[in-house]
């Protein structure tokens, strides 16, 4: 292990317009960067609205930029009801500018949206190029269905002005799972820029649970950031409805950005099964997941990831709109058996569902349905970086052997 001669500074960009993925992918990334490396220091540029209610490691800090809401029909609006949509992209504009100016990064690291929110990063881009900074975009495994992601990137020719901007192109799952850009015309020049480094394993900090989730075995309910969740809480708890012999204990997780109406009448309807415990959210789904004998989700890419990182049994009910991302990552991963799936269109049924949660019951953890599969992303980005930073400056960071 050799002393570093400076620290090495890394800048991600999440634009958080729904949901909580963006944010907990970079948080996930970031504390393991600062783990790795000795001296390393992370900032992250965020616009979700609850950024500062998550744990980040030391050396880890985050800017926030004003938020913006994306509707499930795929428009944007503005959180302050006040500062119309195009005066907060300018405020985002500038902050995310003058952020990568003063911070100065040795890397600078795009969650999911390549010219960022509105082409929001572009100009950041591009300065940031001009002064030999290490540009990458992160990609998770599973975008969009193709037609319809071409259709969005040709409107701003953005396969190209990834290709011209980017040095490299991370790809957040392995390659034998899914490619992100399948079905799109991705240049030769391009595909050379693509690591497929594995999914991200999460770990839960230690810490005391709840006496609440320490009364015995649970199914743990998860709707993400919530925003789109209210079906799937409304069926789960209809399932407990239509089958009183569906008596295994559930604790629901409602997330932050579910509707004040929605999550009060799920919690009044809830109330009726002694089973059920409904909570809003909690800043470390990673404990309530390690703690949980089974789990049912949407299936976003953190949720694959905690829990094929703490090997639990799953059902997934995928959302299909605004995106088909998560039908497609659940439709692959139960071609190789990692979960199980019911479609959304059966979840209203409340003893097809019933019957999917007992069989979930019974469900073999991925380690026995899918024993092969691997969690390496983490490890695979940190050598990644370890080798640019190394080739930049020999000795550039100290690396903190575990």
């Amino acid at each position: 292990m050799s002393e570093g001669f400076r620290d090495a500074r890394i800048l991600m960009y999440s634009h958080d317009t729904f949901g909580l993925g963006h944010i907990r992918r970079c948080m996930t990334i970031a504390n393991h960067l600062v783990e790795t490396f000795h001296g390393a220091h992370v900032l992250i540029i965020s616009g979700a609205t609850i950024a500062g209610a998550f744990d980040y490691r030391s050396r880890v800090d985050y800017v926030k930029i004003p938020s913006v809401i994306k509707l499930r029909n795929g428009d944007y609006t503005s959180m302050d009801e006040h500062i119309n949509l195009e005066e907060t992209l300018e405020m985002r504009q500038a902050i995310i500018r003058q952020t990568a100016e003063s911070f100065q990064p040795d890397i600078f690291i795009v969650d999911k949206e390549p010219l960022g929110l509105r082409r929001e990063v572009e100009d950041t881009l591009a300065y940031l190029k001009s002064r030999g900074t290490l540009l990458v975009l992160g990609l998770r495994d599973v975008m969009d269905a193709p037609h319809l992601l071409d259709a969005e990137w040709r409107r701003n020719d953005v396969m190209a002005k990834i290709d011209q901007l980017y040095d490299h192109v991370w790809v957040y799952g392995p390659p034998d799972f899914h490619d992100p850009l399948v079905g799109l015309d991705v240049p030769a020049s391009l595909r050379r820029k693509m690591t497929f480094v594995g999914f991200l394993q999460r770990k839960a900090w230690a810490r005391p649970l709840p006496a609440a989730n320490r009364r015995g075995d649970y199914i743990l309910v998860t709707t993400g950031g919530g925003g789109d969740g209210f079906e799937l809480v409304r069926d789960v708890i209809n399932a407990y409805r239509a089958d009183p012999t569906l008596t295994e204990r559930a604790l629901i997780v409602l997330g932050p950005y579910m509707p004040g109406e929605q999550r009060q009448a799920l919690k009044q309807a809830a109330q009726e099964h002694s089973c059920l415990e409904v909570i809003e959210f909690d800043n470390r789904m990673e404990h309530l997941i390690a703690n949980a004998r089974a789990i049912v989700a949407m299936g976003g890419y953190n949720t694959y990831c905690e829990i094929l990182s703490f090997d639990k049994p799953a059902l997934i009910i995928p959302r299909m709109v605004p995106r088909q991302e998560q039908l497609i990552r659940a439709m692959r991963a139960t071609e190789l058996e990692l979960v199980a799936m019911l479609h959304p269109d059966h979840s209203p049924d409340g003893l097809r569902l019933s019957q999917a949660i007992k069989s979930l019951l019974v469900r073999e953890p991925p380690s026995v349905t899918a024993p092969h599969f691997r969690l390496e992303g983490l490890p695979n980005l940190s050598a990644i970086v370890q080798e640019w930073l190394e080739g930049k400056a020999p000795g550039y960071l100290s690396v903190v052997e575990n």
